[in-house]
This record gives structure tokens, C-alpha cells and sequence, in this order.
């Protein structure tokens, strides 16, 4: 994402853990000794995946859990840790949210409305997509919306839908070249302030 607009720019690997894969591990993801056992290694991948996460935020569900293994392979090729700062937890935003609610992956679809169907394992990349959806749900401001064009005065004393709550999930829409270059000259042009090449 980009400005909570998706740019499709992926990163995926299947790695080999050197390591057998244990039968809860199997349970989960399906992927066998057998299939992973061809694959790159973390270490022969890692600089690939650091090129790709520089200077971004890592949105992550439940952050703790996935770090703790990715900065131990880090430390084992001696490279730095991935720092807590440039780490967004979609589920402590959740938490902060909707307090003593489920707010898994799966519980956070169901209340978006987000067609999880596809999620019958865990996979990374299936949960990447998801995750962004829910991301750019998570953080939907809530109040209410201007549009700086209009004279109207929109009142929060009044209905005006505002707090009413939605079954419908915020869609991403993806610009295609010619808008991304419009909406970068109405920036330069209007709001250079907001405006980054």
C-alpha cells in the first residue's frame, strides 16, 4: 500500500527451513519436507527481502508472533533486526478498536464483510491480501467527511449516516498510470505541502 493505495509490488518466496516440518506445522500451511526442500533459504533470499522492505512501514498481524522468528534469522546471518518502529500491528489497532472482541484474521474479515473464502490454509501471500484489506478498514476515519467543493455544513448532531455502521467492505481500488499522474499534478499543484515524488 501506498497511501492506502494498493500497488500490487509483491514480494514471495517459499523458503527451506533446513529443518523437517513438523506435523501441527504441516497442519497449518501444507507445505511438505518434499515441496520445501528445492527452496531458497532465508540467507540466500534476505537481501532480496531487505531491498524490498526498505524505508516501509511492515504492516503485520500480531507482530510480536512474526518478528520473533524473523529477527532470529536475522541474527543468524548477522544482520540487524527489523525495527519495532516501522512495524504497524493491525492487531493491537483491532484491540484498541473493538476492546474484548475476537479480532483474528478470520474474525476481522466476518466484521468487514471480506471474502475470506479462499483462506482454507494458512498461506502468506493469501493473508497479505486479506491483511491489507482489513488494514485500510481498520483505519476508515470515522468522522465526519468534507468536501472542500461543497458549502454544505454537514452537522454530527444530526444523522447524516455517519455513525451508522456499514455491512459493506471498504473497497481497494487500484488507480491505473494516467490517474496516479493526475493526482500527483492536482498535489503538486494544490497541496504541495502533501506532495512526495
Amino acid at each position: 500500500l501506498n497511501n492506502q493505495i494498493s500497488t500490487n509490488n509483491i514480494f514471495h518466496e517459499y523458503i527451506n527451513p533446513q529443518r523437517p516440518v513438523s506435523e501441527e506445522a504441516y497442519k497449518i500451511h501444507g507445505y511438505s519436507d518434499k515441496f520445501l526442500s528445492d527452496k531458497k533459504t532465508f540467507a540466500e533470499i534476505s537481501e532480496d527481502f531487505l531491498d524490498f522492505i526498505k524505508d516501509k512501514k511492515l504492516i503485520i498481524h500480531n507482530a510480536p508472533f512474526d518478528l520473533s522468528f524473523l529477527n532470529y534469522e536475522m541474527k543468524l546471518i548477522k544482520k540487524k533486526e527489523i525495527d519495532k518502529k516501522n512495524i504497524i500491528d493491525t492487531l493491537e489497532i483491532a484491540r484498541a478498536k473493538y476492546p474484548g472482541s475476537q479480532n483474528s484474521l478470520d474474525a476481522l474479515c466476518k466484521r468487514f464483510n471480506i471474502d475470506n473464502s479462499k483462506r482454507k490454509k494458512h498461506n502468506a501471500l493469501i493473508d497479505c491480501h486479506l491483511l491489507k484489506e482489513i488494514y485500510v478498514n481498520l483505519v476508515d476515519q470515522k468522522e465526519p467527511k468534507f468536501n472542500l467543493e461543497s458549502t454544505e455544513i454537514i452537522d454530527a448532531k444530526f444523522d447524516n449516516n455517519i455513525n451508522r455502521k456499514s455491512n459493506k467492505a471498504k473497497r481497494i481500488i487500484v488507480p491505473n498510470n494516467e490517474e496516479l499522474q493526475l493526482h500527483k499534478k492536482y498535489l503538486k499543484l494544490h497541496l504541495p505541502k502533501n506532495y512526495y515524488n
